[in-house]
Formats: C-alpha cells, structure tokens, sequence
C-alpha cells in the first residue's frame, strides 16, 4: 500500500464517511419505487440493492477518473483541500436526509471540491469546460431525458396491458420491477460509488503517495465498494419516502418505466464518463412516470421543493468547503476545528432525526404534517382533462339519484324526526 500520513488518512477516512451517506442518502434511487408498490419488502430491497450496489463498483472507473483527473486541476490541490470538499459534501447529504429530500450527492461532492479548490488555487484550480460537459450539461438533461423516456414507457406498458387483466398484469410487473430496480442499483454503483474512488485517488496524488494521473488502485476500489453496500444497506428511508409516495402514487406498470428509464440513463452515462446524478434521473422518471397514467398525481409542492434543494447543492456545499478550507490555513488547530465541527455536526443532525425516526416499519405511510395533499395541482388537472368521461347512461343514473334525494331532502327539514328515515 502507498505510503499513508496521518493527515491523508483522516482524509480517506472522511471520504469513505461520505461514501457511506451516499449509499443511504441514494437506496432510494433505486428501491423507492419497488417498495412503495410493495413488489419487496423493505428490508429484502434495500438488501438486495446494498450487493449490487458492490458488484457495479467493480465494472468500471471512467468516472473515477472524471473526478480525479479531470474536474480539478491536480497541481497546487493539498490534501486539505480534499477534506474541505469532503467536509461540505457530508453536511449538505445530512441536511437534506433530514428533510427528506434526494438531493445529488455528486453534486454535493463536486460542489465541494471546486469551492475548495477555488479557496486554496482561485479560479485558475477548476476546469470550466469539463464542469460544464460532464457535470452541468448531464444534470439539466438527465431528469429531462429520463422523465420523457418513462412517460412514454408507462403509457406504453398500459396499452399494451389493456387485454391482460390488471391483477395478472400488476404481479406481471412486480416481478418486472425487481429486475429493474436490481439494474438501477448496479447502474448506480458504477457511477457514484467511482467518485470516492476518484476523491480518494485524488487525495493520494496530492499526497505524493501517487504519481500524477495514476488510476484508482484495487484497495481504493475495494473499500469505496463496501463503505456504499453498508450504507446502501442501512437504507435511507426518509428519502425513499419522499420518492415513493411524496412526489406521486405509482402503481407497478409505472415502476417499471421508471426504473428502467433511469437506468438506462445512468449506464449510459457511467460508460461516457459523465459525473451524472442518479438522483437526478431516477426522480425525474419517477415524475415522468406519474404523468404516464391517466389520472396520475404529481405532488408539485414536493417537486418544487425538491428543484430549489438541487439548485441550492453546488453552491452551498461549495460554500461550506471554502469555508473550511480558509479555517485548515492556520495549521493544525485549523484541521482540528473543522474535525470537531464536522463529527458535532453530524452527530446532532442524528440526534435531531431520532425525535421522528422513519424506517422500514413506516416507510410508505406518508407524513400528513408537511402540508402536502393529494389534490391535483395545475399541470396535473390540466392533463386529467384529456380522460374520457363517464358514459352517458352511467352519468344520467347517478344524476336521477341525486335529484331524488334533494327532493326528499328539502321536507325533511320541516318534517318529524322520522321523515327522514321514511324518506330513504
């Protein structure tokens, strides 16, 4: 093994630290939907997704090198650097755990790393243009694509079930989605769990424990592997949640088209090189996949919500990392400082959560004291506008009923206690 100081080492601790809030800040991406129309167990998916998540580790290191080669510039970036970066990416994944919201931890590691880089090199430190291909471009067209792709696949999947019957054709998707969600979790570990490879590459290079553009070593391979099995497997339910209930009601046929969708999307990405979100994509085709079915309800308070914390991840994990990155410059009272401040911090977002815990037991109940409703909003009553209305016979029915009861109705006010009864 490279030759490791104990200032690298606290490094890729923190940085196996924030691999491991990625697993349970992302088991959503891939198991929100398979839980929530109840084709798993909770606790058999997020298990099931913890392996793949360690299988798809192993395929490939073309965003590693994304990450260690490409989004900074590797002369002049000292290992505090890194653990700045570090430092603003677990507090923003913890913040929006909290909440529930699935924000991009690729973002939240990014933005770390350029305000980092920025605080300690200036702007001369980032390479804008593979910012802006690999990391800006693929965060605005991964939801969009995906969200498209898996409109169209649910509409597709319930024309062509209209001949089967829905109870054959609901457990026909069940078993669909398995497959699926199994593909997204293997799909995600061969993209978020290559950026600690590369985080950690990054930082050993700027140790001199690695000459300048060396790939990811085994072991890196190996411990950024297990740190985002163990988290996928502790399960981020408050996020899972969110993503199963809170942004629509999905039935099997849709969870089907949203898994898919977005894991054709991520492999796709992942074999480009691009440091794409998976959160990104799989929360756009679980939307795109809402507005697949007739009478589909997007909860747009939780979607918007959602955008503003995606737009917010860059900058404030940038941010926090500048920040800590000015502190470390007074030497070791400096990394001592933000030490403590990162382990206070997370152990008091822990101990915030505990007041309402959110696990496997109440993972598709969904919270009533947000002030979320099922009412459709504006875009989703506007495409419930194209459904084919009730027959002419069936409505006329229903009408002759209700003006016979308003006409009982109205005497009934004047009329003895039991006129009523008689009435009906």
């Amino acid at each position: 093994m490279e030759h490791i100081t104990l200032l690298l080492g606290i490094v890729i601790i923190t940085a196996l630290v924030f691999d491991f809030t990625n697993g349970f800040h992302d088991t959503a991406n891939a198991m929100a939907t398979t839980i929530s129309t109840g084709a798993l167990k909770p606790k058999t998916a997020v298990a099931m997704s913890a392996v793949l998540n360690l299988v798809g580790a192993f395929m490939s290191v073309e965003v590693a090198k994304t990450i260690s080669k490409g989004l900074v510039n590797e002369e002049g970036i000292q290992p505090e650097v890194i653990f700045a970066a570090l430092v603003g990416a677990i507090l923003w994944n913890l913040v929006t755990w909290l909440v529930g919201l699935p924000s991009s931890s690729s973002h939240a590691l990014m933005g770390g790393l350029i305000g980092a880089a920025v605080a300690s090199a200036g702007m001369g430190a980032v390479n804008g243009s593979v910012v802006v291909t690999k990391v800006l471009i693929p965060a605005i067209a991964a939801p969009l694509v995906a969200g498209v792709a898996a409109m169209l696949a649910a509409k597709l999947t319930y024309k062509l079930g209209n001949k089967v019957g829905e109870k054959t054709s609901a457990k026909g998707y069940r078993a669909g989605q398995i497959a699926s969600a199994g593909l997204v979790s293997l799909a995600h570990g061969t993209n978020d769990a290559q950026k600690t490879m590369g985080i950690i590459t990054l930082a050993l290079i700027a140790g001199n424990a690695l000459p300048a553009g060396a790939n990811p070593p085994v072991w890196v391979i190996v411990s950024a592997g297990l740190a985002i099995a163990m988290g996928t497997y502790l399960g981020g339910w408050r996020i899972i949640r969110t993503m199963g209930k809170g942004l629509t009601d999905l039935q099997p046929q849709q969870g089907f088209a949203a898994q898919t969708s977005a894991a054709s999307v991520i492999l796709a990405s992942s074999t480009l090189g691009f440091s794409l979100s998976t959160t990104h994509a799989c929360s756009g085709a679980v939307m795109g996949a809402g507005l697949g079915r007739k009478g589909g309800v997007v909860r747009w308070s939780t979607a918007t919500r959602m955008f503003i914390a995606w737009g917010l991840t860059l900058p404030a994990a940038a941010l926090v990392a500048s920040i800590a990155e000015l502190v470390m410059r007074t030497g070791d009272i400096g990394i001592a400082a933000v030490t403590v401040f990162l382990v206070g911090s997370c152990f008091a977002i822990w101990l915030i959560s505990r007041r309402q815990v959110v696990d496997h037991n109440n993972v598709n109940e969904l919270e009533t004291s947000t002030g979320e409703t099922d009412e459709p909003g504006v875009v989703t009553t506007a495409m419930a506008a194209v459904t084919v209305p009730p027959t002419t016979a069936a409505a006329g029915t229903t009408a002759a009923v209700t003006d016979e009861d308003l006409k009982a109705t109205i005497p009934a006010s004047t009329a003895t206690p039991a006129a009523p009864a008689a009435a009906v």
